[in-house]
């Protein structure tokens, strides 16, 4: 497995419940795995886990792979090796990862390109007249020209596996559809895996293969892409669902009640449980574990296994229209 997240937990320093909590994920060669959920949720900091890079001062149990290496028992010059050859970040702000001073081809060698293939990364991504582009500085190209050369700064050493943290969403839709097919390329030309963190749910279900939900610092729910956007079982990935504009659907947005929990915030049982229309007294003291759904499927909610398969409400809503609305990035 390319990427491999066991049980990890992360308790920072004056917080009340965990960062993280137990989470486990999974990306293999050659995958697309999505991971959404609202701000706060433990995105971000499940990502950087790959890297190492966890709060300052945190505590941790459980264990983080990437290519069979333990990465959070690197230190020092192993790590930063770690980080240059075998997996590489692309952030939403392009700018927070460009120097302002220094010429795109220089951000290009730095990590790891000759000056040719810094002009040759600039062409695979798709920016026009690469030979010129490597001798501007970050301010004369555009937003979208400027996450190109971030992805391109990314492929630079052929990492074996991507992280994308909202790389796509301040883009226009043809630009963003166009970094796509160069992620694609990616890891269609070097086999990498992609961990694609995204707050659009429609492009998740139509660019990745799995998908997993974040609620609270855990995984609530783990689906095929399909699976979770034509079934969605924990009732938390349901409201998403629901809040979320459909082409073509005529039924009103139903906005989650109340608000995500804060680092402040504990709770006994369910985390998700004073904003769920279907918890019952026992989720307020009952903490969910992981229960299958069908193979390599899992779901965190204990009413979930009342509710009788495919036919929850968003489902019934949206079961004819979707296929033929949404459009596909694969």
């Amino acid at each position: 497995m390319l990427l491999s997240l066991e049980d990890l937990t992360v308790q920072v320093p004056g917080a009340a419940r965990p960062l993280l909590d137990s989470v486990t994920l999974t990306v293999a060669e050659g995958e697309v795995v999505g991971l959404v959920g609202e701000s706060g949720s433990g995105k971000s900091t499940t990502a950087k886990a790959a890297l190492g890079l966890l709060p300052t001062g945190a505590d941790f149990s459980g264990s983080v792979r990437v290519d069979g290496t333990d990465v959070l028992g690197l230190r020092g010059e192993a790590l930063r090796a770690h980080r240059a050859d075998t997996v590489a970040m692309i952030h939403q702000d392009p700018r927070a990862t460009l120097n302002p001073v220094r010429r795109i081809g220089d951000f290009l060698v730095e990590r790891g390109a000759t000056k040719e293939r810094a002009v040759e990364l600039l062409a695979a991504v798709g920016l026009s007249d690469p030979e010129q582009r490597v001798r501007q500085r970050p301010h004369e190209l555009s937003g979208g020209m400027l996450q190109r050369v971030v992805i391109a700064g990314a492929l630079a050493a052929r990492p074996r596996l991507l992280l994308a943290d909202e790389a796509t969403s301040a883009l226009d839709v043809t630009t963003q559809a166009e970094i796509l097919a160069q992620l694609r390329t990616a890891r269609q030309e070097q086999g990498a895996g992609l961990l694609f963190i995204t707050h659009d749910l429609h492009l998740a279900a139509a660019y990745c293969d799995r998908v997993y939900v974040m609620y609270a610092g855990r995984v609530v729910e783990e689906r095929t892409a399909q699976a979770l956007f034509t079934t969605p079982a924990h009732p938390y990935t349901q409201g998403l669902l629901t809040c979320t504009p459909t082409l073509g659907d005529t039924h009103p947005l139903t906005p989650i009640p109340g608000r995500p929990p804060s680092l402040a915030d504990t709770f006994p049982g369910c985390p998700f449980a004073p904003r769920c229309g279907e918890a019952e007294e026992q989720c307020e003291t009952w903490s969910p574990e992981r229960m299958p759904l069908e193979e390599g499927a899992f779901v965190a909610c204990r009413v979930v296994g009342r509710r009788s398969a495919g036919r929850n409400g968003w489902a019934q809503r949206t079961a004819a229209s979707e296929p033929k609305d949404r459009v596909s990035h694969k």
